[in-house]
């Protein structure tokens, strides 16, 4: 028996900008049991559309059925796969003071981030890469005890 095997998947979806699309579109992924591990919704510019970047993980043929689902929403004009695509996600990360600013400053810039707000008793960093380079940085960033953390979903275009 061939093996099935699940791959993360970026599906962008273009719909009207209207109340109720996201709910729809949610709706499909959770009556058929799809996980979604991120999303990002934003309005087109200039336009009357909304783009939906969705990251979900499944087989060739699990993808194929929620593509085909997708479509046959009202509201929904275009739905398509990212083949080869550029990719970005980003992460805010709240530091105590107390910890080595210009080693996290440091570290920031490693991840094309920087520190972007600093009071009394903490900094804010903000890191903007590609989703397996901002979990890196989580990763590396635990050294300096965050208090907080905020990561966006992926957004992505083709090439």
């Amino acid at each position: 028996m061939a093996e099935i095997t699940e791959a993360r998947r970026v599906i962008s979806v273009i719909v009207y900008n209207e109340s109720s699309t996201l709910s729809r579109i949610t709706d499909l992924f959770s009556a058929r049991g799809y996980n979604i591990e991120s999303l990002t919704v934003a309005p087109i510019p200039e336009s009357r559309y909304s783009r939906l970047t969705i990251v979900t993980s499944g087989s060739v043929r699990v993808i194929e059925q929620i593509i085909k689902q997708l479509h046959k929403l009202i509201p929904v004009l275009r739905v398509y796969e990212h083949a080869d695509l550029v990719e970005k996600e980003m992460a805010l990360v709240k530091f105590p003071v107390t910890e080595s600013v210009s080693d996290i400053e440091a570290l920031c810039r490693a991840y094309n981030g920087r520190i972007v707000n600093a009071g009394i008793d903490m900094v804010i960093a903000m890191v903007a890469d590609e989703p397996k380079r901002v979990t890196h940085f989580l990763e590396a960033s635990k050294r300096f005890n965050p208090k907080e953390i905020v990561r966006s979903g992926a957004v992505a275009l083709e090439r």
